[in-house]
């Protein structure tokens, strides 16, 4: 009723990749998926975890250790049943980069934390001339009404916006879309490792906040 029937038929044969569906990509794919888009192919090479518990909409006690895109999809699947999820367990990298063809898709979706990942998600989008959106970081913040939209060049605040700004500047990419915060991160007073790598603490209000946002843009860029 909102957004008219032929803005729908354009929604269901839309082609949207989904680059990780953790604490903010996943809240992208539910959305994506009740707004009626009907091809979606998501990809993450991780695994549900008792720490994702906390934030993540995929994550219950009864999947932990079961991969995250089969937990997706069976979730989205229940949503819409004819809807088309293709669920590719990788963590993408330059390195297998090509066994993915960008130029099918109608709207590519950055939600990765890595940034040679999300440098490399950028660079093939653009080299097919696919519309490409990316979240920046989440972690270490509480103000969801500090998330705003914005072109990378117009960032601020954010530390892994200003890395970023500075690998797309150096490749000659511009016009990218973002996602981004502008609180001040927050320095949390306990320190974690997993893996040897530190935790950044988050709760559910910002990723989800911000996965949201993301998918709002993609919807209304789709049907435009």
């Amino acid at each position: 009723m909102l957004l008219g029937s032929d803005a729908l038929i354009k929604l269901n044969s839309s082609h949207v990749a989904l680059f990780g569906v953790g604490g903010v990509g996943g809240f992208i794919a539910e959305a994506l998926i009740r707004s009626g888009v009907g091809n979606l192919d998501v990809f993450d090479g991780d695994t549900v975890d008792l720490s994702n518990i906390n934030r993540q909409v995929i994550s219950d006690v009864s999947n932990v250790g079961k991969d995250k895109v089969s937990v997706i999809k069976e979730r989205l699947n229940k949503i819409n049943p004819s809807a088309k999820i293709g669920a590719k367990k990788i963590f993408f990298m330059p390195e297998n980069s090509n066994e993915i063809d960008f130029g099918k898709y109608d709207y590519v979706i950055d939600a990765v934390d890595t940034v040679t990942a999300k440098i490399e998600i950028i660079k093939k989008a653009k080299e097919q001339g696919v519309k490409i959106i990316s979240c920046m970081g989440t972690a270490n913040k509480l103000d969801v009404s500090a998330l705003k939209v914005a072109d990378i060049e117009k960032t601020h605040t954010c530390p892994l916006a200003r890395v970023m700004r500075r690998e797309l500047k150096a490749r000659n990419i511009n016009k990218v879309k973002v996602v981004f915060s502008t609180e001040q991160p927050i320095k949390s007073q306990f320190e974690s490792e997993e893996n040897g790598k530190k935790i950044q603490p988050s709760t559910i209000f910002v990723p989800a906040s911000a996965g949201l946002l993301v998918a709002n843009e993609v919807v209304l860029d789709l049907i435009k």
